[in-house]
Formats: structure tokens, C-alpha cells, sequence
């Protein structure tokens, strides 16, 4: 890309030659203007004119949600594609997969960069950013980094951007003009056929998705592309420098739940130059390689299926913790119902005995008293050993012999029996206290 006000300048050796390092070089520039701005690119489509991908990252949206992560693989052609020129091939390399993943197709003499970034917490399929700069420098043809936004129910992370809405791809290439300091000329046109093209991918992704929501009996999210071109105009040195952004904005909405992810593409030259240029860089693009792109799946499932399992063994785990604890809450409070128990029982014989105590002490009080009454009166307490009556009769003698009429016969001889002398049957009467008690 050429410079924008604020690029630094670097010197080379042959001439009026310059090479320029612009701030999306120095990553800082779009980073701290706008941030979290540089979070979204496609991952499965041929850069080829304006950026279209719904092959992985729209797809992983609406699928995520239903457990089925494939791809509905689309990619951009150029409606018109430029007469071919000498082309040559670059690799965009993956560190974790090690493998390639990305093809981008460049004119023979330009300088390449690119790397693969890590996809945000809203979309976490990753996205390829490289720029491609003329033997001169002046002329450029970047892929910027993807832009990811959410908002509704499920909370965006801190590394997307923090719209809470719907952004037209028009607003878009605005607001990223005038982060890159560069005038706003007007709006491109984009060829009706392109719009067509477009919308017929978008409908066949959803013709490709519908069973999957129909099998789950969940609402099929609503999906919406928007796309614009910008003419821009700024300054290099003493070059007029002429730029086209390419914006692409997809959008998913569920009930409860949005999520956006813009691509931007952008072409600069001198002004005078422009047209030839923007014709050479018309085959220009990447193209996602279907060997990293299964194995980039197949991955993220394997990470899927784990966090899964990781997800029920914790619950199994959480289970089995709550049925110990519910089995050891069940011995604790039998124990302690034991414990109660026992201690309700030594409570209760402690009271018995107390009980018994003080009553066999105040039966003693009471036939101690019972007896001193006797005493004092001259008598004594007897009982019927038959009908376990008690009478009080006179102490004078110490054998008391009972009709069980009401006549008693009382003698000092312990050999006497009235039975046969007098009439009647004469029981021999028991001595007790005088409360009748033995």
C-alpha cells in the first residue's frame, strides 16, 4: 500500500525509487485508532475482486449453534476478470497446523507479506492479512485484517469490536477512510452482476444449512451481505495517489443473538497509473487450500468434542461429588440422629432413675410416717393375703387372723388356728407398713 500521511519513508539506492512502509505495517496504526479493528477476514474464498467468504467463517456462525461445523464452501470470482498477466504464487503458512493455507495469486514482479491471524472470541476461524506492493512501492494491493462485532444476549469479547448493531458496508469503508487519513472521494460502483452473484451464494448457504436447523427443530438464522466499493484520494510526497476500498459486511442474526464480520480489501496507485494497476491486481487474491481447510475443521471439532467431554466428565465428576456428599450428609445425620438417640436415652434413664429415687424416697417418708402414725395410735396395718386388702387393728397382738366378713381375731400364740373352732374361714393376716406397702 502507499503511504498515508504519518508513513514512514525509506530510502532506496536506485534512483527516485522509494519503498513505503505504511501504518497498517506498523500494526499500531489501525490497533490503537481503532480498537479491535482489525479482527475478521474470510477464510474460504478467492479474493478476486470484491472479498466474499461465506465458505467457513459465515458457516461456522450458523452452525456452531447446532453442534455441526462443515463447510458450504463459495467463492469470489471477478465478474470481469483483467486479461491474464504474469502471475506468480505465494503461500500463507499456518504455524499450529503446519500446513499452508492460503494460495494468493500476485502479479510476477511484486513484493509479498502475509501471515494467518487468530480468528476473536465472536468468530474464531482464523483470517488471512498480506499485502502485495509494486517494484516501486507505490503501487499496493492489501487484504485487511477482518472486522468482528456481536451484541444481543451472548456478551462479545474484549477483542471485538464494540458495535451494537447492524454497520452498511458504505458507513464502513467510511469510517475505515478516515482511519486510514485518506479523502473520501465518493462511492464505486458495483457491477449488478456481482450483487446477483452475491445473493445467490447467500441463498444457497442457506439451502445448504435449512435441513440441519429443520433436524434440530430450531429456527433458522436470517442471513444478510451487503457490499460497496470507495474511491479514495490522498497524497505521497509529490505522487497524487489514488485508492479503491472493497467491503463485504455478512451478518447472522438469531433470536436472541447477532453477529457481524466485515472484509476490506484495498488497492492504491498514483492516480495516473490507477486503471492499469487496478486491472493487474484484478486476478489478484487469496484462495483457502481445502487440505488446511479440513484440517482446520477437523481440529476445532477434536477441540469441540474435548471441551465436550472436559464438559461431562465435570459433570459426572460434580454428580458423583454431590452423591458423596449427599451419602456422607446422610451417615453424618444418622450419626448424628444416633448420637441424639443415645443421648435422649441416657437423658431418659437419668430422669427414671431420679424419678425413682426421689418417689421410693418419699414411699419411704411415707410408710415412715404412715408407721409413726400406727405407733402413736396404738395400732397396726394388716392385709388380706387373698384380696390384698389392708385394716388397721390394734397392735396389742402380734397374729391377726380375718373371716373376710369384717371379724378379725387376734392372738399372741403363732400356733393358733380358728379354723374348726369358730365359724366361718379364717385367713392369718399379713403385717405391713402402715401405708399398706410390705
Amino acid at each position: 500500500m502507499a503511504p498515508v500521511p504519518g508513513s514512514k519513508e525509506v530510502p532506496e539506492s536506485l534512483g527516485q525509487r522509494r519503498t513505503w512502509i505504511s501504518p497498517y505495517e506498523q500494526l499500531p496504526c489501525i490497533c490503537e485508532t481503532i480498537p479491535t479493528l482489525m479482527k475478521q477476514s474470510p477464510l474460504s474464498q478467492n479474493t478476486n475482486r470484491l472479498p466474499l467468504n461465506r465458505g467457513l467463517a459465515a458457516t461456522f456462525i450458523t452452525l456452531t449453534v447446532l453442534g455441526l461445523l462443515q463447510v458450504v464452501a463459495v467463492e469470489a470470482q471477478g465478474i470481469a476478470p483483467a486479461p491474464q498477466s504474469a502471475m506468480r504464487k505465494e503461500m500463507i503458512f499456518d504455524p499450529v497446523l503446519r500446513l499452508n493455507a492460503y494460495e494468493v495469486t500476485l502479479p510476477a514482479t511484486w513484493r509479498f507479506r502475509g501471515t494467518l491471524v487468530q480468528g476473536t472470541t465472536c468468530i474464531p476461524v482464523p483470517f488471512q492479512v498480506f499485502r502485495v506492493n509494486s517494484p516501486d512501492g507505490l503501487s499496493a494491493l492489501e487484504r485487511l485484517p477482518r472486522l468482528d462485532w456481536a451484541w444481543g444476549n451472548t456478551p462479545a469479547g474484549p477483542d471485538c469490536l464494540p458495535i451494537k448493531t447492524v454497520m452498511s458496508a458504505r458507513d464502513l469503508l467510511k469510517y475505515i477512510a478516515d482511519t486510514f487519513h485518506v479523502d473520501y472521494v465518493g462511492e464505486g460502483r458495483v457491477p449488478p452482476e456481482y450483487i446477483s452473484f452475491v445473493n445467490q451464494g447467500l441463498a444457497r448457504d442457506r439451502a445448504a444449512i435449512a435441513p440441519r436447523y429443520a433436524a434440530a427443530g430450531m429456527t433458522q438464522p436470517t442471513q444478510t451481505v451487503d457490499v460497496a466499493m470507495a474511491v479514495v484520494r490522498f497524497r505521497n510526497g509529490s505522487f497524487t495517489m489514488k485508492g479503491k476500498f472493497e467491503g463485504t459486511v455478512h451478518c447472522t442474526h438469531f433470536p436472541d443473538h447477532h453477529q457481524c464480520y466485515a472484509e476490506v480489501r484495498y488497492d492504491t496507485a498514483p492516480e495516473a497509473q490507477f486503471p492499469a494497476v487496478d486491472t493487474l491486481v484484478a486476478n489478484a487474491g487469496a484462495a483457502q487450500l481445502a487440505q488446511w481447510n479440513k484440517a482446520w475443521l477437523d481440529f476445532n471439532n477434536q477441540q469441540t468434542a474435548a471441551n465436550i467431554r472436559q464438559i461431562q466428565a465435570n459433570g459426572a465428576a460434580n454428580i458423583a461429588r454431590i452423591k458423596a456428599n449427599g451419602e456422607q450428609f446422610r451417615q453424618s445425620q444418622a450419626m448424628r440422629q444416633r448420637v441424639h438417640e443415645e443421648f435422649m436415652a441416657t437423658m431418659r434413664r437419668g430422669t427414671d432413675m431420679s424419678m425413682n429415687r426421689t418417689k421410693a424416697n418419699m414411699d419411704a417418708r411415707s410408710r415412715s410416717t404412715s408407721d409413726w402414725v400406727d405407733y402413736a395410735l396404738d395400732r397396726q396395718t394388716v392385709r388380706d393375703p387373698g384380696t390384698g386388702q389392708s385394716t388397721k387393728v390394734s397392735s396389742t397382738f402380734s397374729y391377726t387372723w380375718s373371716d373376710g366378713a369384717g371379724h378379725f381375731y387376734q392372738t399372741e400364740d403363732p400356733n393358733y388356728d380358728p379354723n374348726g373352732v369358730l365359724q366361718g374361714t379364717w385367713t392369718r393376716q399379713q403385717k405391713v407398713h402402715g401405708d399398706g406397702s410390705r
